[in-house]
């Protein structure tokens, strides 16, 4: 990106002088008059011209290889942190412990029957109809079982104290 302030542009766009900003931020320039001859200044501004120049392109270079972190979320620019990433393997392997525990609870209570017709029911959001005519059943032997899988389930996940 080009800036018009930059010292290679102020200095470009004055060919009559050398242009440079002080220590202060100040902008001074050099003409012709503070140089014993035109020979001097013009070996003094083309070498102030390479040198801006120079400074340009290396300033490009760094800047067209990196992104500013401005404007990017926070989730972006965030790095876990190793515990962060321990906590949420050991949060995993729980999930995919009690998934299992489950798993093997719902095949103790329920028959495989009612856990396959439960299964298409709630998770593939078939019908009670899609289901009857794809096992070539009544809807109500089907409705009838998903009743009694619900009734089971809910006493295999809140028993009695």
């Amino acid at each position: 990106m080009f800036d018009p302030k930059s010292d290679y542009a102020l200095n470009k766009m004055a060919p009559d002088a050398i242009v440079y900003k002080d220590a202060a931020g100040e902008v001074t320039q050099l003409t012709q008059a503070d140089f014993p001859s035109l020979e001097e200044f013009q070996r003094w501004k083309a070498w102030s011209d390479e040198n801006y120049h120079d400074i340009e392109k290396a300033s490009h270079v760094y800047y067209n290889h990196t992104r500013s972190l401005h404007g990017l979320s926070e989730k972006a620019i965030a790095v876990p942190s190793p515990e962060d990433t321990m906590m949420e393997d050991q949060e995993q392997q729980e999930r995919r412990e009690l998934r299992r525990m489950l798993m093997k609870g719902l095949d103790s209570c329920l028959t495989p029957t009612q856990r396959r017709r439960l299964w298409l029911y709630c998770v593939d959001g078939l019908t009670e109809d899609a289901i009857a005519l794809a096992e070539n059943v009544k809807q109500q032997s089907v409705a009838e079982c998903l009743w009694r899988a619900k009734e089971k389930l809910k006493k295999f996940l809140n028993p009695p104290l």
